[in-house]
């Protein structure tokens, strides 16, 4: 007889945006958030009793309740009120898994009184995971589509060489990338102190940047590890960084059959490439630390 293996099941993708009223200024929290449930589920695959299945419908409402009774201080924290709710009140679950993207507003200046006016920001989508399975904790967080960019301080030179490569030596080159990154909490039971989660994601964001903008870059590869070596070093509570950087190619543009120059030290001109690209990945620990983010990040 075949044997039912792993089982979840869950709401995808509920979207829920809270505002917060301080008098005249409002706050917005604007997440994207999906619930996946596992634990006693055999029967209902088996044979189609739904006794132990809380409905998709139900883990939709109480998002939209808890937005509401909990309000939203943090990616983080709305994902441990949730895990720890659908565990705790469900007896047939043992793990909550919830997965939670976050877009970024920011405030219109106007001179009308009030501060309500906002505009969707441009840049990095933030993502949250927190798994819970009622006694310990892991909360995983990251980011994704962070364009960053050096138009100069990148080489690429002293590679293999074999009879297909074509690609001549750089030593002035533009570095781009779409940074992906997750990061993991040590954070893991109730009796330790939480994380200040607005916090540790602006820091982590900012040392990423850092780094990628204060490293003279010999390789992506290079760059990568100095982004996480440094959110290692100077961010206590996380304990693992993983990289997704597509190398986003900048070739420089043969301008000869115009009887033009081309020189990076006169301000070239580049042809962007968005296909085929390079594409580094890697993971940064903490000496000690065994790596639990998946290698493959479309996984989490």
């Amino acid at each position: 007889m075949p044997i039912l293996g792993q089982n979840q099941y869950g709401k995808a993708e509920n979207r829920v945006v809270k505002i917060t009223r301080d008098g005249a200024t409002h706050h917005i929290k604007d997440l994207n958030v999906s619930v996946s449930l596992s634990g006693d589920m055999d029967e209902v695959h088996y044979s189609g009793s739904n006794a132990h299945v809380l409905p998709t419908d139900t883990t939709k409402n109480t998002v939209y309740a808890f937005a509401k009774e909990h309000g939203i201080e943090s990616a983080e924290q709305f994902g441990i009120h949730l895990a720890r709710h659908f565990v705790t009140s469900q007896e047939p679950i043992r793990t909550a898994r919830i997965r939670i993207e976050e877009y970024g507003w920011e405030r219109i200046e106007h001179t009308r009184q009030g501060a309500h006016s906002f505009v969707r920001k441009g840049q990095e989508t933030r993502l949250t995971q927190i798994t819970y399975d009622g006694s310990a904790w892991e909360v995983v967080s990251g980011l994704k589509d962070l364009t960053v960019m050096n138009s100069t301080d990148s080489e690429f030179w002293g590679y293999v060489k074999d009879k297909y490569t074509t690609l001549p030596e750089a030593y002035d080159r533009i570095l781009a990338t779409e940074v992906s990154a997750r990061w993991r909490f040590n954070w893991t039971d109730d009796e330790g102190e939480t994380p200040d989660w607005e916090e540790s994601y602006e820091q982590v964001r900012q040392h990423l940047l850092q780094a990628f903008a204060e490293t003279y870059s010999l390789s992506l590869q290079q760059t990568l590890y100095q982004m996480g070596a440094r959110i290692i070093d100077h961010r206590d509570e996380i304990d693992e960084v993983r990289f997704s950087l597509p190398n986003k190619h900048h070739f420089l543009v043969d301008l000869e059959p115009f009887g033009l120059k081309n020189a990076t030290e006169d301000g070239a001109v580049y042809f962007a490439a968005d296909r085929p690209y390079g594409l580094i990945e890697a993971t940064v620990l903490r000496d000690g630390v065994e790596p639990r983010i998946p290698v493959d990040l479309t996984n989490l």
